[in-house]
């Protein structure tokens, strides 16, 4: 819950955004995605994990099993495995996997807005923001955002000031969103 809770707000507050989107600007999404956050959103996380514990009284023991599982599920979920599409199938009943997670870091928004899970699959199919396959197909998805393309913005250095960039790379306001026709057209565009 606290994964989709974020991941909305994410998309709904600006600022928020600008945090959330060092997840999103990886160009290859593997394992180390699944670890790839600014340390202003795992601040923030931590903060409403705490709140939780607090609130929960949760024993300690709980909240170790409950961080184990999530960073496991994480780094699943983001991993560049290829399970056979019958495996994925049935896997999909139950936990997020690979394929499904992937079709959320599509450069392209209309992609990008679905598959927010990334434990239980049932919370896109609740929201209605499941979906099964990339329109272009997993080999020809566009991941990463459009904005961020140039390896310039993705060592350490710019990926911890990123949140100060606007989509043209410069530090300002202008639109960073997700793109909202097909990446491989506006791409094209751009060339």
């Amino acid at each position: 819950m606290k994964a989709l809770a974020l991941a909305l707000n994410a998309r709904a507050v600006p600022v928020l955004w600008r945090v959330h989107r060092v997840h999103h600007a990886d160009l290859d999404v593997n394992v180390t995605t699944g670890s790839r956050f600014h340390p202003i959103e795992n601040f923030l996380s931590l903060l409403i994990k705490f709140a939780t514990i607090i609130a929960l009284g949760a024993p300690p023991i709980a909240v170790l099993r409950f961080e184990a599982l999530l960073n496991a599920g994480s780094l699943f979920n983001h991993a560049n495995l290829r399970l056979s599409l019958g495996l994925d199938r049935v896997l999909r009943l139950v936990v997020v996997t690979p394929d499904m997670h992937r079709v959320h870091h599509s450069a392209w928004g209309v992609e990008t807005n679905t598959n927010f899970s990334f434990t239980f699959p049932w919370w896109d199919h609740l929201c209605r923001t499941y979906r099964a396959q990339p329109a272009a197909g997993h080999e020809a998805m566009t991941v990463g955002l459009t904005c961020f393309r140039d390896p310039k913005y993705l060592g350490l250095n710019t990926t911890l000031l990123q949140p100060l960039f606007a989509a043209n790379g410069d530090v300002g306001s202008s639109s960073d969103r997700p793109q909202k026709q097909s990446p491989a057209r506006s791409l094209t565009q751009r060339d």
